[in-house]
């Protein structure tokens, strides 16, 4: 039986113990009666009765398609029953996504639907007081609503309300501390406040909160490395451009566009680390994708891959610099004019 490798993540919350008990005799009932025991998922693992939720931070094994099919069937099954949450789940071979799917509850409880009214009207230009008066009526049926208070946290952020953005942002992580969107959005705060450390503490808790397969990771590991390179930490931003730079990503994933920025300041930090041959690299791989969302000028990719050129005794960085006084660098003219 071939077999694949899948990953489960996140949390379902069922509201009170009442509501809670009656879940897990469900569960039992269903995984006996319609699955005989063929789910990746056990009982001991997922259900935590002192929080009412089926919680799971992070679950990795491997498991027949069969198995997953009933495993996210189970999982659907019991979502009606949760008044908050959500759970991701993937199924990958050899890195690839062949399945992924996102269970959250859906049902016509208050707390569902006003939490879903606010989620899509975040969407709506100009529906940000809709917005947000749905998911207060989330978070008052619910006070536990963990999603909503993130999203309205986005809202706030959006609006540039950061205090009540982070009071948003901070009391999601304390009643969920494994949901990685959070702690992205105080660090996108504490960025804007030029925090830099405590940024890139709630950058760091995004990734680690977060999987490699969701666009969050790697959003945070940029953002994280932005942060490096304002306090001029180019050893401390290197790990997460060297991850990134050698992410290969999809045209239709967000952080596609943002490679050349990634890679132009990889090859930055290792020039001023001492490795100038690998920064060579950086900035050739740089000048091969186009401009996206960084706008990082050629013209500056040419004038640091000089200097690289220079730095590791290798021809043609006098061209490099040409080029980008070409295209306008200020700054070439004075590398042409004391080179030796």
């Amino acid at each position: 039986m071939t077999t694949y490798k899948t990953i489960f993540k996140g949390r379902l919350e069922f509201g009170n113990p009442k509501s809670y008990d009656k879940v897990l005799k469900m569960y039992h009932h269903r995984v006996e009666n319609y699955y005989k025991s063929d789910i990746l998922l056990n009982d001991e693992e997922i259900f935590d009765e002192s929080t009412s939720s089926l919680n799971v931070p992070r679950f990795i094994t491997q498991g027949s398609m069969k198995s997953w099919k009933n495993t996210i069937s189970l999982l659907e099954y019991l979502a009606q029953f949760a008044v908050s949450g959500n759970m991701g789940t993937w199924m990958t071979e050899e890195g690839k996504i062949l399945e992924q799917c996102l269970v959250e509850p859906k049902s016509d409880k208050v707390a569902v639907q006003a939490f879903l009214k606010g989620r899509d009207l975040i969407d709506q230009q100009g529906k940000e007081v809709e917005a947000k008066e749905a998911l207060n009526r989330a978070i008052s049926k619910f006070e536990r609503h963990a999603q909503a208070y993130e999203r309205r946290g986005f809202i706030n952020y959006r609006l540039k309300n950061y205090e009540d953005a982070m009071y948003d942002f901070t009391k999601s992580i304390d009643i969920s501390s494994n949901n990685p969107e959070p702690y992205f959005g105080r660090g996108q705060i504490k960025l804007i406040q030029e925090d830099w450390k405590g940024a890139i503490a709630d950058f760091d808790q995004t990734i680690k909160k977060s999987i490699p397969l969701q666009p969050i990771y790697w959003n945070a590991r940029r953002m994280k490395a932005d942060c490096h390179l304002k306090m001029e930490d180019y050893k401390g931003a290197l790990n997460d451009l060297k991850f990134y730079s050698a992410r290969r990503f999809r045209p239709d994933e967000p952080n596609y566009a943002w490679q050349r920025y990634t890679n132009f300041h990889y090859g930055k930090c290792l020039l001023t680390t001492g490795e100038p041959e690998k920064a060579i690299e950086a900035f050739n791989k740089a000048l091969t994708i186009e401009v996206g969302m960084d706008k990082v000028p050629t013209g500056e990719i040419h004038l640091y891959r000089g200097d690289a050129r220079k730095a590791a005794g290798k021809t043609g960085y006098l061209k490099d610099w040409q080029e980008s006084l070409r295209q306008g660098v200020k700054e070439a003219k004075v590398r042409i004019d004391n080179r030796k």
